[in-house]
């Protein structure tokens, strides 16, 4: 005997999902309000933001240059690299060139000057890749010569996260020095989500850099350092404090983070801070060091030793 259609039932399930369907379309008008009363939606109708992910795949293409056949699934053939490396560097140009666009239609460029602005500062950055290639050769030789435990510069840079965050770096800067808007910081927040290391594009960071271990580094954007400088896990290089205009609003101009001269070492969990403060060329900060002066070439800072007291106990007193 067939069933019966419970219609009464039928009849509350539709007023269910109608009182559903109103509760959503409620629910999406006050997103949509929101919109509107805080910001934070990408500019509609007007000129659209760089995309992420395609900054992101432009700067792995641009890694890939400087390191090819160290990431990815495709080797690369001595016969074959020409056209490896013509493919990869025309595919840069263009993504780049329309990424860079964007970003200057954001900040209010006419369009006739944000693509000459951008196929100049796309053409540019790839005429510095030779130059970025050695650098970053020399950061690796740095890293081998500086870690006991490093085998060889492959595993260094396949494995150690300094690469990617200096590699990063050395792009992003390139494109900062530029006055490129929002494409530096999209890639060095991509490092530093990627390796937890955070340098600032603006950042002026010389030759032969070593990031051992890595985690927890902080470099600020008025940083200065020289060559053949060493930095451990949680070394900060940050503002002492932020100076603001008469409005309450933060000054965002001026030197605000430390100069590291060269052949600095600066152990775990240091903290450097303050503009008009130099770590003197030769100089080794210790674990834990608190610095908001300058200190002379060649000068040990170390934090002196805690008391540490043993007691022996049972298991029932732990």
């Amino acid at each position: 005997m067939a069933e019966i259609p419970d219609v009464s039932k039928r009849q509350g399930n539709d007023r269910v999902q109608a009182e559903t369907r109103r509760e959503l379309a409620n629910i999406a008008s006050r997103i949509i309000t929101s919109y509107e009363e805080l910001g934070g939606c990408n500019h509609p109708d007007c000129a659209n933001l760089p995309s992420r992910e395609h900054v992101v795949k432009t700067l792995q293409k641009l890694i890939t240059l400087c390191f090819p056949g160290y990431s990815g699934n495709q080797q690369i053939m001595r016969r074959d690299i020409a056209f490896f490396v013509d493919g990869t560097v025309d595919s840069i140009y263009i993504q780049l060139r329309e990424e860079i666009f964007r970003s200057l239609r954001h900040n209010d460029y006419d369009a006739d000057t944000a693509r000459v602005f951008s196929d100049r500062v796309s053409l540019e950055l790839l005429e510095e890749m030779p130059r970025l290639r050695a650098v970053l050769m020399g950061d690796v030789h740095a890293a081998y010569g500086g870690d006991p435990a490093a085998m060889d510069h492959d595993e260094i840079i396949l494995s150690y996260p300094c690469v990617a965050a200096i590699a990063t770096y050395r792009i992003a800067h390139e494109l900062y020095k530029r006055q490129t808007p929002l494409i530096p910081r999209i890639m060095s927040e991509w490092a530093h989500s990627r390796t937890g290391i955070d340098i600032h594009p603006g950042a002026s960071i010389g030759e032969n850099f070593f990031i051992d271990h890595g985690t927890g580094v902080v470099i600020g954007e008025t940083t200065e350092i020289g060559q053949n400088v060493k930095l451990y896990q949680g070394v900060t290089l940050g503002a002492l404090s932020f100076r603001r205009e008469p409005d309450g609003r933060l000054v965002k101009s001026g030197k605000r983070h430390p100069t590291i001269e060269d052949d600095v070492v600066i152990y775990s969990g240091a903290t450097i801070l303050g503009g008009e403060t130099v770590i003197g060329q030769g100089s080794v900060i210790g674990a834990n060091v608190w610095l908001t002066a300058s200190i002379s070439p060649n000068t040990k800072v170390t934090v002196g030793n805690p008391t540490q007291e043993v007691v022996q106990h049972s298991a029932r007193t732990a």
